[in-house]
């Protein structure tokens, strides 16, 4: 309907009501006939009248007269004149005769009889007005008795037009009335069906229907495309009066869901010019699609109590829209708007509903400041017992830069992993500290990487999207993935520091094995030149030299490349002349060749296990260092090969000739027993708490120490008197061996496992959480879902409610109701990760 046509619908109506309410004092509408005769010549074709013959002098009349007289004025806004024609004594004709004066009313158009009404059903205004109007609209108004009638007559309006039901207790009243008056205006845009029976009111709904009390449902079926399922419908909520059938169809014709990209406090639409409130969902242009469903399955939830809009937190600037998901604005004259933070959609058709909830979330929030406050106070008192989630909380008002990493969500995780050929995808939980420490290294990457072709870097909040999560098997958090072209993954087991992250990624580029077809390049490998992706990173370069002979070593060769890609470069060269290239350095295929600092060295080493799994751990021990610096980061590699350590403690970088020392005794026999090793305080000072534990008092540096941690937990100390040669430490360990030294301490049998076992986050989820599912049909499986509908994610299936009557359709397949993308969502409203910058 055109602006024009509505302005005109919303006059006419009013004007409608402001005459049917306004009591009259008297009418001068009602026409004079002297005679039949002078009635029926004066007729004209296409004009409408509603008349009734009587004698000239008729007392018992004057009460039909009285309602018929003050019904006068009101059907002429209908085209409808009312007549009273004086009946002769001696006119004993059809409409004069004896047996019809007072008993009917006539209703004509032109000269031609419409309806005759026997009086008794003519009691009042509301009985006159909805039965003439009845009668004009009998082609308009559809009539049902039986539920089959409804059906087939919604049937026919799917995907044309709406239509409005009504069922009223009688004909003739005051409901009645007022249906008949809005069909005559709204007639033309949408269907009107009646009902007065009561079976046909009890089948259309569910619960336990008042037949004494008229009900309205406005039934949206020019939006339905699905001929099995019903129409959306939506009930009338107030008293069936004219006034609220108007402002209930304005509401309908309203659009469901508003977009807006202005200051809310600027906006004005339908709903708050009817008096009610509008509720903003808050959206950004990551999560579009899935806030767009999400505010529409609320509109759907709120039609007619309220309206809805999505506003754009990209295109607004209000720094009062970043820490709120939901905004509530009320028709109140000088009410300011209430900005929000909101679990799920439940909450905020309840904010609607229930008055006196804004209230309480307000104060719920005040609270949290004021606790805010009081810790910022005692921050130092406050101390987390968890060093990370310390870490996390003291650092939560700083800004991370996520620009540049993309977010994924269920509607757009499987199409942005073929836009890179290499696309890493970071899944955690955005309350959780671990997660958000990770997310800080991950950001750091990001800039580190930026520019970088070929290399898209993503995230996943598992807490807003557990579906996904769950499909892709991520079953702990944070867990970082590198996918290849879409399909193969590749899963991150190493630190979390940006220098290992970045390092990773960029391995990743590269296939692992990387095949080399000719002497020249495998030569050129092991001297160093790389791909220029791989120009920065100065690791150490395998490569596997095998014959056509030892297929099974280069299978085993090539599976083992792909369970360490990321972490280490490994090349492959099994042409014709491989032999020739294993015999120049002293080995037969199948050999590994290893080439430390940029090719200057050259170790050959023969394989005689040929299992994927000898192969992986045999490689891995190799690439470690003969002569090691400890840090943080690599010490579990070491730990791993479960043997003791000899361990320098430097104060920072050691001699040149204790190096020597130390790397000749590294590369000698007993090398294979022990590792030797070296820990720099400065670089790594976690080594003060080693010392510590080890001694009462930190022994002057550098100090050589013996420690065997997986047997008896012995620490020896190196005599200080002597100088760190090789031939002095041999001699030590000989001592060592043979029970002669005296240990310096003994470590406590005390299993160090972490305070915490791993995050599960799925186990951690409230068992209501798959109710929450957009997706109708959101299972585990390696394609996209299919369906487009909802905000995903909160749960492996959907578990759809039970449709009332009021919204029988509106819920079905329903999109979801968590708000997803539009902000945090929050663990019992975890203070911690609501602080967070990420959230």
């Amino acid at each position: 309907m055109s602006a024009q046509k509505d302005r005109w619908v919303s006059s006419l109506i009013f004007l409608l009501f402001c005459v049917s309410s306004i009591p009259k004092c008297g009418s001068a509408t009602l026409q004079q006939e002297p005679s039949p005769q002078h009635y029926f010549s004066g007729l004209e074709a296409g004009k409408t009248s509603l008349a009734f013959f009587t004698p000239s002098v008729s007392p018992g009349a004057q009460p039909f007269l009285e309602q018929i007289e003050s019904s006068a004025e009101t059907l002429q806004d209908y085209g409808v004149s009312v007549v009273k024609v004086n009946c002769p004594k001696e006119d004993v004709s059809r409409y004069c005769g004896k047996e019809n004066v007072l008993r009917k009313a006539f209703l004509f158009r032109g000269n031609r009889l419409i309806r005759e009404f026997p009086t008794d059903a003519l009691f009042d205004v509301n009985s006159i007005v909805a039965n003439v109007l009845f009668a004009l609209l009998f082609n308009e108004v559809k009539y049902v008795e039986t539920l089959a009638d409804l059906e087939n007559i919604e049937s026919v309006l799917k995907g044309k037009s709406n239509m409005v039901f009504a069922y009223v207790p009688a004909t003739g009243t005051a409901e009645h009335r007022a249906v008949m008056e809005a069909a005559f205006v709204y007639g033309t845009i949408h269907q009107f069906v009646l009902t007065t029976e009561a079976a046909l009111l009890k089948a259309t709904r569910h619960d336990d229907p008042d037949v004494s009390s008229a009900w309205l449902l406005f039934c949206h079926c020019q939006l339905a495309t699905d001929p099995a399922q019903p129409c959306r419908r939506t009930a009338l909520a107030q008293p069936l009066t004219l006034l609220s059938i108007h402002r209930h169809l304005k509401l309908m014709g309203a659009p469901l869901v508003t977009e807006v990209a202005e200051d809310p406090e600027k906006i004005s639409t339908v709903h708050l010019q009817l008096g009610l409130p509008l509720v903003f969902i808050l959206s950004q242009k990551e999560t579009y699609e899935a806030d767009r469903r999400t505010a529409e399955f609320v509109a759907w939830r709120l039609l007619g109590k309220a309206g809805v809009a999505l506003l754009s937190r990209d295109l607004v600037d209000l720094n009062v829209l970043h820490q709120s998901n939901v905004a509530l604005k009320t028709p109140d004259e000088g009410m300011p708007i209430q900005y929000l933070v909101l679990e799920d959609t439940d909450e905020v058709i309840t904010l609607v509903e229930d008055k006196n909830k804004v209230k309480q979330i307000q104060e719920d929030e005040q609270e949290e400041e004021e606790e805010d406050e009081d810790e910022k106070e005692n921050n130092n008192q406050d101390i987390q017992d968890d060093q990370v989630v310390e870490a996390v909380s003291r650092d939560k008002k700083r800004e991370l830069p996520l620009e540049q990493i993309l977010v994924l969500t269920e509607e757009n995780f499987h199409s942005s992993l073929s836009k890179a050929a290499r696309t890493v995808v970071l899944f955690y939980a955005s309350w959780e500290a671990v997660s958000l420490a990770v997310l800080r290294s991950y950001s750091e990457v990001a800039t580190l990487l930026k520019g970088t072709l070929g290399v898209l870097l993503s995230r996943v909040n598992c807490w807003d999207w557990p579906g996904l999560c769950s499909q892709e098997n991520v079953t702990q958090f944070p867990t970082m993935r590198i996918y290849k072209e879409g399909q193969q993954s590749v899963t991150y087991g190493g630190m979390w520091g940006t220098e290992e992250l970045s390092s990773f990624i960029l391995l990743s580029q590269v296939s692992c094995p990387l095949k080399l077809t000719t002497m020249d390049e495998a030569e050129g490998y092991l001297r160093g030149e790389f791909p220029p992706e791989l120009s920065s990173h100065h690791h150490t370069s395998l490569l596997g030299v095998f014959s056509t002979a030892t297929s099974e070593a280069r299978e085993a060769f090539e599976e083992a490349g792909n369970i360490l890609s990321g972490h280490i470069r490994m090349g492959m060269y099994f042409e014709d002349d491989a032999l020739s290239l294993s015999q120049k350095y002293s080995v037969s295929p199948p050999a590994l060749l290893l080439a430390r600092s940029g090719g200057r060295s050259v170790e050959s080493i023969a394989l005689s296990k040929h299992s994927v799994q000898d192969m992986v751990q045999m490689i891995r021990y190799q690439l470690l260092d003969i002569f090691p610096e400890i840090t943080v980061s690599n010490l579990p590699q070491y730990l791993q090969l479960g043997k003791p350590f000899l361990i320098l403690f430097s104060a920072g970088d050691i001699s040149q000739m204790e190096s020597e020392e130390m790397l000749k005794l590294a590369k000698g026999r007993p090398q294979q027993t022990f590792v030797a090793c070296w820990l720099n305080l400065k670089k790594t000072p976690v080594g003060h708490g080693i010392l510590r534990t080890y001694f009462s008092t930190t022994p002057s540096l550098p100090v050589l120490l013996w420690v065997n941690l997986h047997a008896g937990g012995q620490v020896f100390k190196f005599p200080s008197e002597q100088s760190i040669t090789e031939m002095n430490i041999l001699s030590w360990l000989e001592k060592l061996q043979a029970g002669l030294e005296i240990p310096s301490s003994t470590l406590s049998e005390e299993d160090w496992k972490p305070p915490l076992p791993a995050y599960d986050f799925l186990q951690m989820m409230e068992p209501s959480v798959p109710e929450l599912s957009p997706h109708p049909g959101d299972t585990p499986a390696q394609h996209p879902p299919q369906s487009p509908g909802g905000d995903t994610a909160r749960g492996d299936t959907a578990t759809q409610e039970e449709p009332s009557q009021d919204t029988t359709a509106e819920e079905v397949g329903s999109p979801g109701r968590g708000l997803r993308g539009t902000a945090p969502r929050l663990a019992a409203r975890d203070k911690q990760g609501k602080r967070h910058s990420e959230l």
